[in-house]
């Protein structure tokens, strides 16, 4: 069971639950198709009628997470360079204090860059909608089972981001906790959406589960136990995120801050990518011809998002075999290379020397997961070193690379 003692002080700041979210939300099916309600009251949310409202307002706030942390970290990660005339974007692009993330759209939903408040929400809405769809009866809300499981999976996958990206992180006002330990409720998170989503026979949630627990796995260093959950996901299975054009907040913002408002160009490293000369359909980028926002930064943009409403993988059945890959290793890490390969019509590849592959199976992620939100947590994982020296505008790099903190939550927790 989902532990909800501490009431999140973001959730309680909303005393009208945020339903602007609980639009059609594609990735949920028609499910969870809803009307607008418009305010609710926090002491009207404990009416089983409400139910599927929960379920989606916590999910609507995870989806604007998402892929406001593919483009926050993606800068990081220089994925991306900065192309702004913003000094908040252009701080971040440097890595110089990355808490200007308060600054840079006050972190919220909408923000191109600040994931932070946005999975903080999603989590705890999450695990408020748990706790009260927990305590109807089951006779009153007919998919109780599905809407729990739902819930805590994207209460997991929320963690796992919090515990991926940042430095160090603190839940509901409390202590700094190192990355291991918001790992480690995600992984519990995870195994509970997992058990209601059997007993929901639901197997599109419970692959959610299994394979958000193997990335969480892989990050915590349960190789063993990460390989037998990602081998429970069926071949070609995709969870998306969906977005929306209704909102600026639930836009991709990828596509927006790349695309549209040319203040992130794509990086070097993700131009014109090959195999063995022939062009990878996993990386599609574009020379524009033109200038990003500062007027000097050449605009490359990202083909991988062609709209505002272009959907976010975040978990697949190609991710279950590359978390296989870099686990096992072999033999077996080339199979799998060359059969996602194939399906892109791309060379092949061949070794017999084990750091090789293990080198190809992170590059093979680097591609697959370009702008996912992936990349940062790779290099944190194997060490793999950040820029250094000055940037393209002749900025100095800062030192950071996990993300900090906001001065928001530092200046507002006693613990911190």
């Amino acid at each position: 069971m989902i532990d909800t003692r501490h009431r999140l002080r973001w959730a309680r700041r909303a005393a009208a639950l945020p339903l602007a979210f609980a639009l059609v939300l594609g990735g949920c099916d028609s499910l969870l198709e809803v009307s607008q309600p418009g305010a609710v009251l926090e002491e009207d949310l404990n009416n089983p009628g409400l139910a599927r409202m929960l379920v989606v307002g916590a999910l609507g706030k995870f989806e604007c997470g998402v892929t406001s942390y593919g483009m926050g970290t993606g800068i990081l990660a220089d994925e991306f360079w900065t192309a702004a005339n913003f000094r908040g974007l252009n701080a971040w692009a440097q890595r110089v204090d990355i808490r200007v993330e308060v600054e840079v759209g006050s972190g919220g939903c909408g923000s191109s860059t600040a994931s932070f408040f946005a999975l903080q929400q999603a989590r705890s809405q999450g695990e408020d909608a748990y706790e009260r769809i927990s305590g109807f009866p089951a006779a009153q809300v007919p998919e109780r089972e599905r809407f729990l499981a739902m819930t805590a999976a994207y209460v997991g996958y929320a963690y796992n981001l919090l515990g991926e990206g940042f430095c160090r992180m603190t839940l509901d006002g409390g202590p700094p906790m190192p990355p291991q330990d918001v790992l480690q409720i995600a992984e519990q998170r995870l195994t509970t959406a997992l058990d209601h989503a059997v007993q929901a026979g639901d197997d599109d949630i419970r692959y959610m589960a299994l394979a958000g627990r193997a990335r969480v796995r892989l990050n915590l260093g349960k190789g063993a136990e990460a390989v037998q959950d990602a081998e429970q996901i069926p071949e070609g299975w995709v969870r998306y995120a969906e977005h929306s054009d209704v909102v600026g907040a639930r836009n991709n913002r990828v596509w927006v801050t790349n695309n549209l408002a040319r203040s992130f160009t794509v990086s070097p490293p993700y131009r014109g990518l090959e195999v063995d000369g022939v062009p990878d359909p996993r990386v599609p980028v574009e020379f524009t011809g033109g200038l990003g926002q500062d007027g000097v930064t050449p605009a490359w943009v990202q083909l991988k998002y062609p709209t505002r409403t272009s959907p976010t993988r975040i978990a697949s059945w190609v991710e279950a075999q590359l978390i296989i890959a870099e686990v096992v290793g072999g033999q077996r890490a080339v199979g799998i290379i060359n059969d996602l390969r194939n399906r892109h019509g791309l060379p092949s590849f061949a070794s017999n020397d084990e750091q090789e592959i293990f080198q190809q199976v992170i590059e093979e992620r680097r591609r697959e997961f370009f702008a996912e939100g992936h990349r940062i947590n790779d290099m944190l994982r194997h060490n793999i070193p950040f820029p250094t020296g000055t940037d393209h505008q002749g900025n100095t790099y800062g030192p950071m690379t996990c993300m900090f903190l906001p001065r928001v939550e530092v200046n507002s927790n006693p613990h911190l």
